[in-house]
This record gives C-alpha cells, sequence and structure tokens, in this order.
C-alpha cells in the first residue's frame, strides 16, 4: 500500500534532504490535503515538534479532521499520545521516546502499549549505516534496526522503519534491509526512506510492506494514481 507523507515545518509542508537540507515548500496545504483524500492512510509528522524547536498543534488538528493519519513527531509522554490521539489521530508514531541510555526502553513502551492499546502505538525505528539512529537522526546507538524491532514487537502494533542513508535522495531505497525488518516481526510494517517508483512500492507490497513516499510525490516524479487524486 502506498502512504503518502506531510511533514510539516513552520506552518508549511516541507520536504527535506537526509532530514536537514530544504528540498520542497508549500503553503497550499488545502491543495495536498484534497490530493491526498483518497488515500486510506497518510503519514502525518510535526517536524518542528520532533526537533523541539515548536509546534504545528493546530495544523495537525485540521489534517487529521479531514484524513486518516497517523501521527508523529515530539511525542515523547503518555499525555502527548492521548492528545494527539484525542486531536483526531489514528495512530500514533513514537521514536527516540522508545529508546534510553542506548536501549528499549521497556517500561515507557509498556506503559503505552497498556493505555492506549497495541494496535494503535506505531514504532519508529529508524536507521543509519545499520545502527538505530534518534534525535532528529543526530544520535546513534549501538543497536541494530533488527534489534530494536525484535525487542519491540511485544508493545506495538506496527513498525515503520526508515532507511535514513537514502532518505529524500530519490535513488531508490535498500529493499535487502527492509526484507531483514520484515523477517525480524509479526507486526505490521511500513517502510520509508528514497521510495520513488511504482515498481518498489509493489515489490514492498508483495513482502507485505506498505511504503511511505514524500520527496517523489512532491517533485512529480512518482505520479499518484487516478483514481486516488
Amino acid at each position: 500500500m502506498l502512504i503518502p507523507s506531510i511533514d510539516l515545518q513552520g506552518g508549511r509542508i516541507v520536504q527535506l534532504v537526509q532530514g536537514e537540507r530544504l528540498a520542497v515548500e508549500s503553503a497550499d496545504i488545502d491543495a495536498w490535503v484534497r490530493r491526498f483524500s483518497g488515500f486510506s492512510k497518510v503519514q502525518l509528522i510535526d517536524l518542528d515538534a520532533a526537533k523541539g524547536e515548536g509546534e504545528n498543534r493546530e495544523l495537525v488538528s485540521q489534517i487529521c479532521a479531514r484524513l486518516p493519519c497517523r501521527v508523529g513527531g515530539g511525542i515523547r509522554t503518555l499525555e502527548c499520545a492521548r492528545e494527539v490521539l484525542a486531536r483526531g489521530a489514528t495512530h500514533v508514531i513514537i521514536g527516540s521516546a522508545l529508546f534510553r541510555d542506548g536501549r528499549v526502553d521497556d517500561e515507557f513502551a509498556r506503559t503505552l502499549s497498556d493505555a492506549l492499546g497495541r494496535d494503535r502505538v506505531i514504532a519508529a525505528v529508524d536507521s543509519r549505516a545499520g545502527a538505530v539512529v534518534t534525535h532528529g537522526w543526530r544520535t546513534r546507538l549501538a543497536l541494530s534496526a533488527v534489534d530494536a524491532v525484535r525487542a519491540l514487537e511485544p508493545y506495538v502494533g506496527e513498525f515503520l522503519y526508515t532507511h535514513v542513508d537514502s532518505e529524500g535522495l530519490m535513488q531508490g531505497t535498500d529493499i535487502s534491509a527492509i526484507r531483514a525488518i520484515r523477517s525480524a516481526t509479526t507486526r505490521a510494517v511500513t517502510a520509508a526512506g528514497g521510495i520513488t517508483t511504482a515498481a518498489e512500492v509493489d515489490e514492498l507490497q508483495a513482502m507485505g510492506v506498505d511504503a511511505v513516499v514524500g520527496m517523489a510525490i512532491y517533485t512529480g516524479r512518482f505520479k499518484v494514481p487516478e483514481d486516488l487524486e
């Protein structure tokens, strides 16, 4: 399944290369919301909240009222996760807060699972050069993505695996790395990071993996099927 992404920064939709360099910026939120209205899943990330540099809370609420959004970005407490769900998110995506002292924080993961229901929690496992990275991809852990997935499996209903090495480059993703994640868990898996073509989406779907596509859609490289326009 193709899942389009909406990344928010400063009240605008943006796409960043490697999470840093601005490549696409749009203030026309309504146009993109209309374009994505045919999708059953949309990924919505508040980059300002993720970086601790503000938030786009009201805009997140407005978009969630119109699209079925799984929401991430700066969700570090149970209270924040509950607020995001109350604002209309279908699921919460939680990344850095699931790790502490270089390991999976089992206590926090269990708290989220028990309070919200495992099926509403998506664990974001971001990997660069084979290791988990957190806090805006700036902190590298001595933990592989596969090991992180195995440790988090009891507490979440789905994994969002981002192959940071290829994020935003539109040069394709690492299918073998995604296959390793798929093999490590019985939970649902969604992949992101450099996915550029319909052929990649189809290959991932054959593996039982959903595909998040951002940069390729916004630049027109990836043509959204007409029945979803």
